[in-house]
């Protein structure tokens, strides 16, 4: 059976380097124009060629987003930005609009294409016309039960292989393409400025009431009738297989570290147990499921994949992320006079506390915080300010990249 790849989503070079340590086989980032990330950290030219090059080393491979429904104004700068990334060289771009595709072939010949999920793609006719144009990958509409994908692998050409999202944050939209941010707010989700009009709280009002609001369903709160669950396919690793995806993709170029780090490590095991042995991927899903939730999350559903989405998929009562885990702090290098390892620290956390460190195989230790020093050598007993690098001793092994994380709400 073809082992599928994991594909992560990357917002910064640091991001992008915990992909790689927890064992992402491919990342995807945005540069600072043409992506569907606007307010993302995104990468400059120069992030992206040092974000690439460090990928390489590890054989990971990075694909860069230029995925926008483009206006003509937007094409002015297209071909001097390709240019610019033939240079570097990522292994693929992604593009979602037939122009742009034009403007790739023509300036970076060599350069694979792949078909942004924006671009809609929905039956096997289609697929195949985009491969005839020269597209390598095409990125399934999320609106795609997985029944639909088998059809669509069993009538396609085998070089063509498809992308499909398996988790993260869905959209009130097809496909990605959303029309009430602009509609609302005259920032085109299209152009990569979405303000996320799906996550906002609604009441109705009646015309000739004007200012009297009414809420949608009977909550003092209002409703959050756009509001989708999240999708979660941990549990279904082996149908995904089954089905001829070649890329299983997951969402989020502007989530956290801890959420790069927590779902590039437990999906990498879910998908490594269940290629060596089945029986040992069904007994851990349970463990999969929990070890997904150490990270920000919505309650989950399958989105589309096994039946389309009812009243049950939707969140009516709060917009808000579930955060049973925090991200306290990272190892960023080795102190040779104190003989610690340096953490910088990204939430306050105390010597005698017990934390968890994340390892790249999965097997995360519990640790108790021995000793805390700041940088100007004095002892303390927390660490309080955000960004503090300290030199840290736990009473387990650490290395450089290695995620640090508590229980508790954030």
């Amino acid at each position: 059976m073809k082992k599928p790849e994991l594909l992560i989503p990357a917002g910064s070079v640091e991001a992008l380097k915990i992909a790689v340590k927890y064992g992402a086989d491919a990342i995807y980032i945005g540069g600072e124009m043409y992506g569907l990330r606007a307010k993302a950290k995104n990468f400059s030219l120069e992030d992206m060629k040092d974000g690439i090059e460090y990928a390489h080393q590890y054989g990971v491979k990075v694909y860069v987003t230029a995925n926008i429904i483009a206006h003509n104004e937007d094409l002015d700068g297209v071909e001097a930005y390709f240019k610019e990334l033939r240079e570097i060289k990522p292994d693929a771009v992604i593009i979602a609009d037939p122009g742009i595709l034009q403007i790739a072939k023509e300036m970076m010949p060599e350069m694979e294409i792949h078909l942004s999920t924006q671009a809609n793609s929905t039956n096997y006719r289609t697929f195949n016309f985009w491969h005839q144009l020269g597209i390598h990958r095409v990125v399934a509409a999320r609106e795609l039960s997985l029944e639909e994908i088998k059809t669509i692998r069993k009538n396609i050409s085998p070089a063509l292989e498809i992308e499909a999202f398996v988790h993260g944050a869905m959209c009130m939209s097809y496909s990605g393409r959303c029309l009430m941010s602009n509609y609302f707010t005259g920032r085109d989700a299209n152009r990569g400025a979405c303000t996320h009009p799906c996550r906002w709280k609604y009441n109705i009002v009646e015309e000739t009431r004007p200012g009297e609001y009414i809420p949608v369903i009977e909550n003092e709160r209002g409703t959050f009738i756009f509001n989708s669950k999240d999708l979660c396919m941990l549990e279904y690793i082996d149908e995904l297989i089954e089905a001829g995806i070649s890329s299983l993709k997951i969402e989020g170029r502007m989530k956290t570290l801890l959420y790069v780090a927590t779902v590039t490590s437990t999906y990498r095991k879910a998908i490594d147990d269940y290629l060596k042995d089945p029986e040992i991927y069904k007994a851990n899903i349970n463990h999969y499921v929990e070890e997904i939730k150490k990270c920000s999350y919505r309650p989950f559903s399958t989105g589309f994949y096994f039946n389309k989405p009812d009243e049950y998929s939707q969140i009516y009562d709060n917009n808000s992320y579930i955060r049973d885990y925090i991200f306290v702090g990272m190892i960023i290098g080795y102190n040779k006079e104190y003989k610690l390892p340096i953490v910088e620290q990204r939430y306050k956390f105390s010597v005698g506390e017990a934390i968890e460190i994340m390892k790249k195989d999965g097997n995360h230790k519990k640790a108790i915080v021995k000793r805390l020093i700041d940088e100007e050598g004095n002892d303390v007993v927390d660490a309080p300010h955000p960004k503090q690098k300290l030199f840290i001793e736990l009473d387990e092994p650490v290395e450089e990249l290695d995620i640090l994380r508590k229980p508790g709400n954030q």
